[in-house]
């Protein structure tokens, strides 16, 4: 059949009906079958393939082919594919930020009373920590400072200072963890090392 195309198409391009459903018939299924290995869909598979069909017939007056036939139905359905798959992405990320948009507002109230009752609890948990251990966590977390800043500042060996964050963490995940999952969304990092 491949002998046949280049008759075929200028037969298209003449608006021959007989000419375009011998390609379509010929073509269709393989096609299918490609679209399907990007979109993993036999319905949109089908839908890109018939749209390309239609694409072709529409355009036919005025296609310039410089490959065969099959090459160039082969390539409009694989850019079809990738066009969908981009489009899928884009539906997707939009719906995301939609729903996400949509649990933020119904949230927003809940969260900040959440919010200021996890405040509290840690408030209290970091106030059972001894002493030392307790001022190590503070500039830690709250100052934002690195270990060798606490421990030049605080006149203690570095390991003297992770002892001491690991000591405060582990008390500090005990004493809070009915609000580590809270913890873990709100304060990212915070019970980490």
């Amino acid at each position: 059949m491949q002998g046949q195309e280049p008759a075929d198409f200028s037969e298209i391009q003449k608006g021959d009906m007989q000419a375009f459903e011998r390609v379509f018939k010929e073509h269709y299924d393989g096609l299918c079958r490609f679209a399907n290995s990007y979109l993993l869909d036999v319905d949109e598979a089908e839908e890109v393939v018939q749209g390309t069909f239609i694409g072709f017939w529409e355009k036919r007056e005025n296609l310039q082919i410089e490959t065969s036939l099959k090459a160039y139905l082969y390539r409009s359905v694989r850019n079809s594919c990738l066009n969908e798959i981009k489009r899928q992405k884009v539906r997707q990320v939009h719906a995301q930020a939609v729903l996400q948009q949509e649990v933020q507002v119904a949230e927003s109230s809940d969260h900040d009373a959440l919010k200021m009752e996890l405040e509290d609890r840690i408030h209290q948990a970091i106030q059972t920590l001894p002493e030392q251990c307790r001022l190590i966590f503070k500039m830690s977390r709250f100052e934002e400072l690195k270990y060798q800043e606490i421990a030049d500042q605080l006149g203690l060996s570095i390991k003297t200072v992770e002892n001491q964050i690991g000591k405060a963490l582990k008390v500090l995940r005990e004493q809070l963890k009915d609000y580590l999952p809270m913890i873990i969304v709100l304060m990212k990092g915070f019970l980490e090392l």
